[in-house]
C-alpha cells in the first residue's frame, strides 16, 4: 500500500486539507475512475488536478501563496533564495504571485530552448550562483522538475528546491528522484488531502471516492491495467 509521504517533508497536514477545500470549492478536482486521464508522465490515472483554475479565484490564490510561504520558510529559510523561476506554463502565474510576496525577482524557464531569436530557454536575469526557486502547479513523479531544474543549473543557477501547490503523493520514487538530484520538494497537498476532504464533504459519489482509493493503494498496478504507464 502506498502511504502519504507528507509527514516526511514541512508539509503541514491542516493546510493540506484547507488546500483540499480550495481545489474542490474551485472545481479544481476531477474524479473518474470509470474514464481515466492520461497524464503527461503516461500513468493512467482516475483522478486529475486542474490548477490552472485557480488563476481564476484571487482570494483562493492568495491564500494558498500565503500557505505558499509558511511552507518555504519552514522548509528551506525566510532568506533562502534569491530568484524565483516559474516552469513553463502553469508554473509562470504561481511563480509571479510568489515572487511579488516574497520580494524576489522573477524568471521562468522553458521546456526546451524556443527555436528562433535567442534561443533562450531561460527568460529574466540573474548572477551566477543565485539560490533559486523552481515553482509549477503540480507534480505527478517529479520528471519534468529534473528538466527545468537542469536547465537552470546549466544557465549558472544554484537549484535545491521545487515548490508546487499539489503533489501526487502516490507514485513511487518521486520524491527519491529528486532528492538524488539534490532538490527538496516543497507541497501544500497531496491526493490523501483530498481524498480525506472529498470523503468528509460527501463531494463525490461513493463508487467514485472507492475507485480513487483503489487507485491511491496501487496507482502503477491500477494504471497497467487500464492501459496506462506500468513502471
Amino acid at each position: 500500500m502506498t502511504h502519504n509521504p507528507a509527514a516526511a517533508d514541512s508539509h503541514d497536514p491542516d493546510a493540506g486539507r484547507l488546500v483540499a477545500r480550495i481545489l474542490l470549492e474551485t472545481r479544481a478536482v476531477n474524479f473518474r475512475p470509470e474514464e481515466p486521464y492520461t497524464l503527461t508522465a503516461g500513468w493512467a490515472s482516475p483522478v486529475y488536478i486542474d490548477c490552472r483554475r485557480l488563476i481564476s479565484f484571487p482570494r483562493a490564490r492568495r491564500r494558498l501563496i500565503g500557505l505558499a510561504q509558511d511552507t518555504l520558510e519552514r522548509g528551506a529559510g525566510l532568506e533562502a533564495f534569491d530568484a524565483v523561476a516559474g516552469g513553463e506554463t502553469a508554473g509562470i502565474p504561481y511563480a509571479a504571485w510568489l515572487a511579488d510576496a516574497l520580494a524576489l525577482p522573477m524568471l521562468y524557464v522553458r521546456k526546451k530552448p524556443k527555436g528562433f531569436g535567442r534561443m533562450a530557454q531561460i527568460e529574466g536575469t540573474f548572477e551566477e550562483g543565485a539560490r533559486v526557486l523552481l515553482v509549477e502547479d503540480l507534480a505527478t513523479d517529479g520528471g519534468s522538475k529534473l528538466v527545468f531544474c537542469d536547465a537552470l543549473r546549466a544557465a549558472g543557477a544554484d537549484v535545491r528546491h521545487a515548490f508546487v501547490v499539489f503533489f501526487y503523493g502516490v507514485f513511487p520514487g518521486a520524491l527519491d528522484d529528486l532528492e538524488a538530484a539534490g532538490i527538496k520538494l516543497h507541497f501544500l497537498a497531496t491526493w490523501w488531502d483530498v481524498l480525506q476532504e472529498a470523503e468528509a464533504q460527501e463531494a463525490f459519489a461513493p463508487e467514485a471516492i472507492a475507485g480513487v482509493r483503489a487507485f491511491l493503494q496501487d496507482p502503477i498496478g491500477w494504471s497497467a491495467a487500464r492501459g496506462g504507464r506500468e513502471a
